[in-house]
């Protein structure tokens, strides 16, 4: 696979220590994404969502053990992936024919998914374009489709609507990676260098981009452009056969009253309900892990 990688950007050593990981970027024919492995078996496919990268997975990876391949991409926009200016080209479609590029050229094969936030649909869509490829699929904090009728934006999404103010807090604030510790179930979680390094790539302004574009990329109407994609993931997952686990944090202000319509998407996946918060795999590594092993154990060869 280190063929294909071309040279990833350095690390300061602070947050190099952290990721004892081979590293590398993918040509996507757009944007190079960044991606980090580790170990060796099958294939664990881990994306993240907004406004975080890559290290988030990585408790998750040390929890694993050695024992399993672990592929982690950056969105594009994110992490040390490419960032583009134009807040445009950030489309659900798009995210997802990007991480589906990166698929293609790791020649990723009977992967097991695992997915939180924005990486549950952009996960979904690019896998729905290459059939058979999936194993299994773990799902973490996300949404799997559209909203439905009635719904209302959070609080942080209708902010993110708001023209100017939006733009001055994301932009030039820095939010809402400078603020990740308050959807937590415990707060501490993501304090001192684990908060630095969620920071640390969208520390220029100019590299703001994505984190207000894949806010406004959640459905605040019924003709957002998302809804789209958004349905197509929908059938796509109506449609699968293969082993499902949730490891839900009941205390993410964001997605955690989505639970039980997850659990009727997914009616027959093992689940594990925490205490944790949107970024459960600061809290809660171990137990995603018993939900990858339990997924690797039933996933067909």
């Amino acid at each position: 696979m280190s063929d294909v990688l071309l040279p990833a950007p350095d690390l300061p050593h602070w947050l190099a220590q952290r990721l004892p990981f081979e590293r590398g970027r993918v040509d996507t024919g757009a944007w190079r994404m960044h991606v980090m492995t580790h170990g060796t078996g099958p294939t664990v496919l881990m994306v993240h969502g907004n406004p975080t990268w890559g290290f988030l997975y990585r408790r998750v990876v040390r929890a694993l053990g050695p024992g399993v391949r672990a592929v982690i991409p950056d969105l594009v926009g994110l992490g040390l992936s490419d960032k583009p200016r134009d807040g445009a080209v950030h489309t659900l479609w798009n995210h997802a024919e990007w991480l589906g590029r990166t698929i293609d050229a790791l020649a990723l094969d009977r992967y097991v998914l695992v997915v939180q936030d924005w990486g549950g649909p952009i996960g979904a869509l690019a896998t729905a374009a290459r059939p058979g490829r999936l194993a299994g699929l773990v799902v973490l904090n996300t949404v799997l489709g559209p909203p439905r009728e009635g719904f209302r934006p959070t609080a942080f999404h209708r902010f993110s609507q708001a023209p100017v103010v939006s733009d001055l807090a994301f932009r030039c604030a820095g939010f809402p990676q400078i603020a990740l510790g308050t959807a937590q179930g415990d707060p501490s979680s993501i304090r001192g260098d684990v908060a630095r390094a969620y920071r640390w790539p969208l520390r220029r302004m100019r590299d703001r981009t994505a984190p207000l574009a894949l806010a406004r990329m959640v459905p605040d109407r019924f003709d957002h452009p998302s809804i789209e994609p958004l349905q197509e993931v929908a059938r796509y997952v109506a449609s699968l056969d293969v082993p499902t686990a949730i490891v839900w944090g009941r205390r993410d202000p964001i997605l955690g009253r989505v639970l039980n319509h997850m659990k009727r998407t997914l009616p027959d996946a093992w689940v594990q309900e925490t205490p944790a918060g949107h970024f459960l795999q600061e809290e809660v590594p171990e137990e995603i892990a018993a939900a990858i092993r339990y997924v690797l154990v039933r996933a067909k060869n």
